[in-house]
């Protein structure tokens, strides 16, 4: 009997507290602009955060009561899912100059070889609070793929013969995830460039030129050689290390011809550095030639 009384309770109890539930739901409910869900499909739904928000259905609830859509931009959904929904809230719509993440770092294999192991988890930001690395530069690539697994778009993935993350620019969107998840803050994320074509600096070693040199075979040195050969003032060396300002940059590439370690890198153009280079040379001769049989 005992048994059917508490049967009855709780079965009171639970029809008592749906019926609460349900009165309250539909006493404090709040009707959802249908535009939010509509805003949402285009997204990539990645909930990456690169909009600063903290997510896709918050960054569609912002597009949906915004009075301007200057500061939102999602780069994952790109310019054209910005005008479409530009155009469900009735905003003039906001064009971002394509972005893109880069390593800035070149210690291969090849160029940094492995001096440590480490035994512990499969973690970036693990191995860099032991104080060391697998290498011995205290500055590059730790090599265990934080920012692979923090790409929310299949852009990145390690180079089994380099060591290196790889990052596919037609799928990176530069949302900065892999940025946000390297110890090391060895990526950046930059303009793609016009036609994608790019220049960086690909070390982040701060070391003095000798010492660089020998914990990586491709390092900056410091030598200001690149800071010297670019005629629109686009390159600084601090701390030892050069860095190309993307803004002043104007894409010639007399720096890369200048880097003695091969330190900067481009990417993108249809002509390759070597190619180039080669070009460059037979001008110079060309010029020395005709110099020569004028005299």
């Amino acid at each position: 009997m005992s048994i059917f009384s508490a049967i009855i309770v709780l079965g009171g109890i639970g029809l008592l507290s749906a019926a609460i539930l349900y009165i309250v739901s539909k006493r404090f409910y709040v009707k959802e602009d249908p535009r939010i869900a509509i805003i949402e499909e285009l997204l990539p739904g990645a909930n990456c955060g690169s909009c600063g928000r903290s997510g896709c259905h918050d960054f569609a609830c912002a597009c949906a009561s915004a009075t301007a859509l200057d500061n939102l931009v999602c780069p994952g959904a790109g310019d054209e899912a910005m005008k479409k929904i530009a155009d469900i809230v009735g905003l003039a719509p906001t064009e971002a100059k394509p972005q893109v993440a880069i390593l800035k770092c070149y210690g291969t294999c090849e160029n940094r070889p492995v001096t440590a192991r480490y035994n512990g988890p499969a973690s970036c930001a693990m191995l860099q609070s032991t104080g060391v690395g697998t290498t011995s530069c205290p500055f590059g690539c730790l090599g265990c793929g934080d920012c692979v697994k923090a790409c929310r778009f299949n852009a990145m993935h390690m180079d089994p013969v380099t060591g290196l993350p790889a990052i596919d620019p037609e799928k990176c969107t530069g949302c900065g995830a892999c940025a946000n998840a390297c110890p090391r803050r060895i990526i950046e994320i930059r303009d793609k460039g016009p036609r994608g074509m790019r220049v960086w600096v690909a070390c982040s070693n701060r070391e003095k030129g000798a010492v660089a040199r020998k914990e990586c075979t491709a390092a900056c040195i410091g030598c200001g050689k690149c800071m010297k050969a670019c005629p629109h003032d686009a390159v600084t060396v601090s701390d030892n290390l050069a860095y190309i300002d993307p803004a002043k940059c104007k894409l010639c590439r007399k720096c890369v011809l200048a880097c003695p370690t091969g330190a900067i890198h481009d990417e993108g153009f249809p002509i390759s550095t070597p190619d180039m280079a080669a070009i460059a040379e037979s001008k110079r001769r060309e010029a020395e030639a005709k110099k020569a049989n004028s005299n």
